[in-house]
Protein backbone atom coordinates (compact mmCIF):
# COMPACT_ATOMS: atom_id res chain seq x y z
CA UNK A 1 0.00 0.00 0.00
CA UNK A 2 1.16 3.72 -0.33
CA UNK A 3 0.38 6.48 1.84
CA UNK A 4 0.02 10.02 0.78
CA UNK A 5 0.25 12.66 3.04
CA UNK A 6 0.13 16.42 2.00
CA UNK A 7 -1.84 19.10 1.07
CA UNK A 8 -5.15 19.26 -1.17
CA UNK A 9 -6.42 22.40 -2.34
CA UNK A 10 -7.75 24.31 -5.44
CA UNK A 11 -5.41 25.85 -8.16
CA UNK A 12 -7.73 28.95 -8.60
CA UNK A 13 -6.99 30.15 -12.18
CA UNK A 14 -8.10 33.17 -13.98
CA UNK A 15 -11.42 31.65 -14.98
CA UNK A 16 -12.02 28.23 -12.57
CA UNK A 17 -10.87 26.74 -9.72
CA UNK A 18 -9.15 23.16 -9.74
CA UNK A 19 -8.16 20.64 -7.46
CA UNK A 20 -4.51 20.52 -6.98
CA UNK A 21 -1.98 19.83 -4.60
CA UNK A 22 1.48 17.89 -5.19
CA UNK A 23 0.14 15.25 -2.63
CA UNK A 24 -2.86 14.74 -4.22
CA UNK A 25 -2.02 15.03 -7.79
CA UNK A 26 0.31 12.01 -6.93
CA UNK A 27 -2.35 10.23 -5.15
CA UNK A 28 -4.79 10.92 -7.96
CA UNK A 29 -2.64 9.72 -10.30
CA UNK A 30 -1.27 6.26 -8.93
CA UNK A 31 -5.16 5.65 -7.57
CA UNK A 32 -6.52 6.26 -11.12
CA UNK A 33 -3.84 3.77 -12.45
CA UNK A 34 -5.03 1.12 -10.64
CA UNK A 35 -2.47 0.96 -7.52
CA UNK A 36 -3.33 0.83 -3.60
CA UNK A 37 -3.35 4.18 -2.34
CA UNK A 38 -4.38 6.09 0.97
CA UNK A 39 -4.42 9.71 1.13
CA UNK A 40 -4.03 11.86 4.75
CA UNK A 41 -4.89 15.33 4.49
CA UNK A 42 -7.06 18.10 5.75
CA UNK A 43 -9.50 20.32 4.72
CA UNK A 44 -11.74 23.19 5.74
CA UNK A 45 -15.51 23.37 7.29
CA UNK A 46 -16.60 25.18 3.83
CA UNK A 47 -17.83 24.85 0.81
CA UNK A 48 -14.35 23.95 -1.24
CA UNK A 49 -14.12 21.48 1.25
CA UNK A 50 -17.17 19.78 0.81
CA UNK A 51 -16.22 19.86 -2.76
CA UNK A 52 -13.13 18.05 -1.98
CA UNK A 53 -14.84 15.40 -0.09
CA UNK A 54 -17.08 14.53 -2.91
CA UNK A 55 -14.02 14.41 -5.66
CA UNK A 56 -12.64 12.08 -3.26
CA UNK A 57 -15.64 9.61 -2.79
CA UNK A 58 -16.01 9.90 -6.54
CA UNK A 59 -12.40 8.60 -6.46
CA UNK A 60 -13.16 5.95 -3.91
CA UNK A 61 -10.73 7.26 -1.48
CA UNK A 62 -11.33 6.45 2.13
CA UNK A 63 -12.78 9.19 3.69
CA UNK A 64 -12.07 8.83 7.01
CA UNK A 65 -8.74 9.76 6.08
CA UNK A 66 -9.35 13.20 5.48
CA UNK A 67 -9.78 15.72 8.49
CA UNK A 68 -12.19 18.50 8.72
CA UNK A 69 -10.63 21.63 10.42
CA UNK A 70 -13.77 24.34 11.76
CA UNK A 71 -11.67 26.87 12.38
CA UNK A 72 -9.00 27.33 8.82
CA UNK A 73 -9.96 27.34 5.58
CA UNK A 74 -9.60 24.95 2.98
CA UNK A 75 -6.23 25.96 1.07
CA UNK A 76 -5.90 27.60 -2.33
CA UNK A 77 -3.44 28.66 -4.73
CA UNK A 78 -3.37 31.34 -7.21
CA UNK A 79 -2.23 30.35 -10.52
CA UNK A 80 -0.58 32.75 -13.14
CA UNK A 81 0.39 31.36 -16.28
CA UNK A 82 2.76 33.08 -18.68
CA UNK A 83 2.69 32.70 -22.51
CA UNK A 84 4.30 29.41 -22.43
CA UNK A 85 2.21 28.32 -19.71
CA UNK A 86 4.49 28.25 -17.34
CA UNK A 87 2.83 29.05 -13.64
CA UNK A 88 3.55 31.34 -10.68
CA UNK A 89 1.68 30.61 -7.90
CA UNK A 90 0.98 32.51 -4.93
CA UNK A 91 -0.12 30.31 -2.08
CA UNK A 92 -2.30 31.51 0.68
CA UNK A 93 -1.09 30.47 4.38
CA UNK A 94 -2.49 29.17 7.95
CA UNK A 95 -4.77 26.86 5.77
CA UNK A 96 -6.62 23.68 6.87
CA UNK A 97 -4.00 21.47 5.85
CA UNK A 98 -1.26 23.43 7.35
CA UNK A 99 -2.42 21.22 10.62
CA UNK A 100 -2.81 17.91 9.92
CA UNK A 101 -2.88 15.75 12.89
CA UNK A 102 -0.85 12.41 13.29
CA UNK A 103 -3.61 10.91 15.29
CA UNK A 104 -1.81 7.18 16.76
CA UNK A 105 -5.21 5.04 17.39
CA UNK A 106 -6.09 6.22 13.43
CA UNK A 107 -2.67 6.50 11.42
CA UNK A 108 -0.59 3.65 13.04
CA UNK A 109 -2.00 0.82 11.43
CA UNK A 110 -1.74 2.64 8.32
CA UNK A 111 2.23 3.42 8.82
CA UNK A 112 2.67 -0.17 9.91
CA UNK A 113 0.71 -1.53 6.60
CA UNK A 114 2.51 1.12 4.27
CA UNK A 115 4.94 0.00 1.57
CA UNK A 116 5.61 3.49 0.36
CA UNK A 117 5.17 6.86 2.16
CA UNK A 118 5.13 10.07 0.45
CA UNK A 119 5.69 13.33 1.63
CA UNK A 120 6.74 16.45 1.12
CA UNK A 121 7.87 20.37 1.64
CA UNK A 122 4.67 22.79 1.64
CA UNK A 123 2.92 21.05 4.30
CA UNK A 124 5.31 21.37 6.80
CA UNK A 125 5.80 25.29 6.33
CA UNK A 126 4.26 25.83 9.80
CA UNK A 127 5.59 24.39 12.94
CA UNK A 128 2.69 22.66 13.26
CA UNK A 129 2.61 21.01 10.16
CA UNK A 130 6.37 20.41 10.57
CA UNK A 131 5.90 18.58 13.93
CA UNK A 132 3.33 16.26 12.57
CA UNK A 133 4.62 15.30 9.51
CA UNK A 134 7.82 14.43 11.58
CA UNK A 135 5.46 12.32 14.02
CA UNK A 136 4.16 10.41 10.77
CA UNK A 137 7.90 9.94 9.50
CA UNK A 138 9.57 8.75 13.08
CA UNK A 139 6.47 6.09 13.09
CA UNK A 140 7.06 4.48 10.05
CA UNK A 141 7.49 0.96 9.82
CA UNK A 142 10.94 -0.17 8.94
CA UNK A 143 10.59 -1.66 5.61
CA UNK A 144 8.89 1.00 4.21
CA UNK A 145 10.32 3.51 1.88
CA UNK A 146 9.71 7.23 1.69
CA UNK A 147 9.64 9.20 -1.39
CA UNK A 148 10.36 12.74 -0.74
CA UNK A 149 9.12 15.03 -3.48
CA UNK A 150 10.61 18.02 -2.37
CA UNK A 151 8.53 20.74 -4.25
CA UNK A 152 10.21 23.69 -2.57
CA UNK A 153 7.89 27.19 -2.95
CA UNK A 154 9.00 30.47 -2.26
CA UNK A 155 8.92 31.46 1.37
CA UNK A 156 7.37 27.58 2.06
CA UNK A 157 10.18 25.99 3.44
CA UNK A 158 13.66 26.24 5.69
CA UNK A 159 16.66 24.82 6.46
CA UNK A 160 15.51 22.62 9.31
CA UNK A 161 12.56 21.15 7.56
CA UNK A 162 14.86 20.47 4.31
CA UNK A 163 17.32 18.44 6.66
CA UNK A 164 14.75 16.32 8.66
CA UNK A 165 13.25 15.51 5.74
CA UNK A 166 15.98 14.41 4.31
CA UNK A 167 16.90 12.12 6.95
CA UNK A 168 13.97 10.10 6.17
CA UNK A 169 13.98 9.62 2.47
CA UNK A 170 15.04 7.03 0.60
CA UNK A 171 13.52 7.87 -2.71
CA UNK A 172 14.42 11.98 -3.62
CA UNK A 173 13.04 14.06 -6.56
CA UNK A 174 13.88 17.16 -7.40
CA UNK A 175 14.28 19.65 -10.02
CA UNK A 176 17.62 21.76 -10.91
CA UNK A 177 16.62 24.63 -8.95
CA UNK A 178 15.69 22.92 -6.33
CA UNK A 179 18.82 20.71 -6.29
CA UNK A 180 20.47 24.04 -6.01
CA UNK A 181 19.01 25.12 -2.90
CA UNK A 182 19.81 21.98 -1.72
CA UNK A 183 23.42 22.18 -2.15
CA UNK A 184 23.15 26.01 -0.71
CA UNK A 185 21.10 24.35 2.17
CA UNK A 186 23.64 22.26 2.95
CA UNK A 187 26.85 24.52 2.06
CA UNK A 188 28.04 22.60 -0.38
CA UNK A 189 31.01 24.05 -2.16
CA UNK A 190 31.56 21.81 -5.23
CA UNK A 191 29.51 21.13 -8.23
CA UNK A 192 26.51 18.96 -8.49
CA UNK A 193 28.95 15.85 -9.94
CA UNK A 194 30.29 16.08 -6.63
CA UNK A 195 27.08 16.92 -5.00
CA UNK A 196 24.58 14.20 -5.98
CA UNK A 197 27.02 11.02 -4.85
CA UNK A 198 27.32 13.02 -1.69
CA UNK A 199 23.59 12.88 -1.17
CA UNK A 200 22.97 9.74 -2.34
CA UNK A 201 25.92 8.04 0.13
CA UNK A 202 25.22 10.59 3.09
CA UNK A 203 21.35 10.25 3.08
CA UNK A 204 21.75 6.32 1.71
CA UNK A 205 19.36 7.29 -1.33
CA UNK A 206 18.11 4.24 -3.69
CA UNK A 207 16.83 6.48 -5.80
CA UNK A 208 17.35 10.41 -6.50
CA UNK A 209 16.23 11.83 -9.76
CA UNK A 210 16.50 15.06 -11.22
CA UNK A 211 14.40 16.97 -13.60
CA UNK A 212 15.18 19.78 -15.98
CA UNK A 213 12.15 20.93 -17.94
CA UNK A 214 12.25 20.61 -21.74
CA UNK A 215 15.79 19.16 -21.67
CA UNK A 216 14.80 15.92 -19.98
CA UNK A 217 15.52 14.34 -16.57
CA UNK A 218 18.41 12.38 -14.85
CA UNK A 219 17.55 9.03 -12.10
CA UNK A 220 20.46 8.45 -9.84
CA UNK A 221 20.61 4.90 -8.74
CA UNK A 222 23.78 2.56 -6.68
CA UNK A 223 24.01 1.37 -10.01
CA UNK A 224 24.71 4.42 -11.82
CA UNK A 225 23.38 7.40 -13.79
CA UNK A 226 20.75 7.26 -16.54
CA UNK A 227 19.15 10.12 -19.14
CA UNK A 228 16.22 10.52 -20.51
CA UNK A 229 15.24 13.38 -23.24
CA UNK A 230 11.88 14.97 -22.38
CA UNK A 231 8.43 13.63 -24.77
CA UNK A 232 7.11 15.59 -27.34
CA UNK A 233 3.75 17.73 -26.10
CA UNK A 234 1.63 17.89 -28.98
CA UNK A 235 -0.82 20.35 -27.54
CA UNK A 236 0.73 23.04 -24.47
CA UNK A 237 -1.73 23.67 -22.33
CA UNK A 238 0.04 24.48 -18.84
CA UNK A 239 2.76 22.57 -17.37
CA UNK A 240 0.82 22.31 -14.10
CA UNK A 241 1.21 19.04 -12.26
CA UNK A 242 3.59 17.72 -14.89
CA UNK A 243 6.21 17.02 -11.91
CA UNK A 244 3.61 15.50 -10.01
CA UNK A 245 2.83 13.07 -12.85
CA UNK A 246 6.42 12.74 -13.46
CA UNK A 247 6.63 11.45 -9.71
CA UNK A 248 3.60 8.69 -9.97
CA UNK A 249 5.15 7.17 -12.69
CA UNK A 250 8.54 6.96 -11.45
CA UNK A 251 7.04 5.15 -8.15
CA UNK A 252 4.75 3.00 -10.34
CA UNK A 253 8.19 2.04 -12.44
CA UNK A 254 9.87 1.72 -8.58
CA UNK A 255 7.18 -1.03 -7.56
CA UNK A 256 7.21 -2.83 -10.77
CA UNK A 257 10.94 -3.12 -10.88
CA UNK A 258 11.78 -1.70 -14.07
CA UNK A 259 15.10 -1.02 -15.34
CA UNK A 260 15.74 3.08 -15.06
CA UNK A 261 15.73 3.65 -18.96
CA UNK A 262 11.95 2.33 -18.81
CA UNK A 263 11.34 4.45 -15.74
CA UNK A 264 12.73 7.71 -17.09
CA UNK A 265 10.76 7.24 -20.35
CA UNK A 266 7.53 6.53 -18.87
CA UNK A 267 8.01 9.21 -16.35
CA UNK A 268 8.85 11.33 -18.96
CA UNK A 269 5.68 10.39 -20.98
CA UNK A 270 3.05 10.62 -18.49
CA UNK A 271 4.44 13.97 -17.52
CA UNK A 272 4.47 15.51 -21.04
CA UNK A 273 0.47 13.97 -21.52
CA UNK A 274 -0.30 16.00 -18.73
CA UNK A 275 1.04 19.07 -20.73
CA UNK A 276 -1.80 19.05 -22.97
CA UNK A 277 -4.51 19.50 -20.54
CA UNK A 278 -5.72 22.37 -18.03
CA UNK A 279 -4.66 21.47 -14.23
CA UNK A 280 -3.28 18.62 -12.68
CA UNK A 281 -5.90 16.00 -12.93
CA UNK A 282 -7.25 15.17 -16.15
CA UNK A 283 -11.72 15.43 -15.69
CA UNK A 284 -11.77 12.19 -17.57
CA UNK A 285 -10.70 8.76 -15.92
CA UNK A 286 -10.21 7.93 -20.13
CA UNK A 287 -7.52 9.70 -19.88
CA UNK A 288 -5.42 6.45 -17.72
CA UNK A 289 -6.29 4.16 -20.15
CA UNK A 290 -3.91 4.14 -22.57
CA UNK A 291 -1.24 4.64 -19.98
CA UNK A 292 -2.92 1.77 -17.95
CA UNK A 293 -2.25 -0.61 -21.23
CA UNK A 294 1.32 0.63 -22.01
CA UNK A 295 1.95 -0.16 -18.04
CA UNK A 296 0.27 -3.69 -18.32
CA UNK A 297 2.18 -4.05 -21.34
CA UNK A 298 6.05 -3.36 -19.48
CA UNK A 299 5.98 0.16 -20.87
Amino acid sequence: MILVIGEILFDVFENEKRLGGAPFNFACHLKSLGLPVRFISRVGNDALGKKILNVLEQYRFNIEDIQVDDTHDTGTVSVQLDASGIPTFHINTDVAYDYIHYLPKAHSSLMDNADFIYFGTLVQRSKQGFENIQKFMKNQHPGALCFYDINLRPDCYSRKVILASLEHADILKLNTQELDECKRILRFSKDNEAFIPFLMEHYELKFLAVTDGDKGSELYTPDGRFRSKTHRVSSMVDTVGAGDAYSAMLLVGIIKGWEPDRMLSMASMFASRMCNIRGAVPDSRGFYEPIKEMIGNGG
